[in-house]
């Protein structure tokens, strides 16, 4: 019986230390991103061919919002993950207590104003609706770019945390709507406009020649809300993580972008 019991914890021991082997094996080989449908998501298939050519294997995770995929971050389900800007990555750690960091800057995706049941901006009807993202530096970003239309003027000193409650004036007494950032593409049928995320634009068929009004992709939005790589503090030196740096900051991306996104999307390397 001893004997017996001896060779089934031999054979379980080995079993053990095999699994473990190739576990680990596995995971510095494989490299799991969560991503934006739209382009993110996109983007990373081209990074993917690129990582098999140096034996990685990228595991991309399609995710519709914007809270999931840092949580998933965080707690170790993902290696990283590539769907933000630098400055929502910012105050959700602040809000989060998260540990996440940026390890490349990949592109900039212009913020955009879209037709619903109204078609221009200046004619503009006295009450008309406008949705705009719900998430805090998004909200921002669509106020300023209200603000630079001429539709609303914002409290003296206000930054990219300001709310619409950050308003000062409001001429045409427009009833601003916040939603979810994913939701606004769909709620163009019952607004007058929407201010649309280029991710979830472009995820919505709308083209950046659609846009009645567009952040400029030279100014300084194109810094601050560039959209990075993000991985957990402590893991930005793993030998994975440059790989996957560097292959979506390749010229083969580069030229992806520039082919497939007709400026709706720009590379920033």
């Amino acid at each position: 019986m001893k004997k017996i019991i001896a060779v089934f914890l031999t054979f379980a021991l080995a079993a053990t230390l095999l699994t473990a082997c190739s576990g680990s094996k596995t995971d510095d080989k494989t490299i799991k991103v969560g991503a934006s449908v739209t382009p993110h998501a996109e983007i990373l298939e081209v990074a993917k061919e690129l990582l098999a050519e140096k034996g990685y294997t990228l595991e991309i995770v399609e995710y519709n919002d914007y809270v999931l995929p840092n949580t998933a971050t965080e707690n170790g389900e993902l290696d990283a993950n590539y769907f933000q800007h630098a400055l929502y990555l910012t105050n959700f750690n602040k809000e989060n207590k998260t540990h996440l960091v940026s390890v490349a800057e990949i592109h900039y995706e212009p913020f955009g104003v879209y037709a619903g049941k109204s078609g221009s901006l200046e004619d503009i009807a006295d009450g008309a609706t406008i949705s705009i993202p719900n998430d805090g530096t998004n909200e921002a970003r669509a106020l300023f770019l209200l603000e630079a239309q001429g539709l609303i003027t914002l409290n003296d000193g206000v930054d990219t945390t300001a709310t619409v409650q950050d308003m000062k004036e409001n001429p045409k007494n427009l009833d601003i709507k916040e939603i979810e950032a994913a939701q606004l593409a769909r709620s163009l049928q019952d607004v007058d406009f929407a201010v649309i995320n280029g991710n979830y634009a472009i995820e919505a068929g709308l083209k950046l020649s659609d846009a009645l009004a567009l952040e400029e992709a030279d100014s300084d939005a194109a810094q601050t809300y560039a959209n990075v790589l993000v991985v957990k503090e402590g893991n930005e030196d793993k030998e994975k993580i440059k790989a996957l740096a560097e292959a979506l900051q390749s010229d083969e991306v580069r030229d992806f972008i520039n082919d497939t996104y007709a400026g709706a999307v720009v590379p920033l390397f």
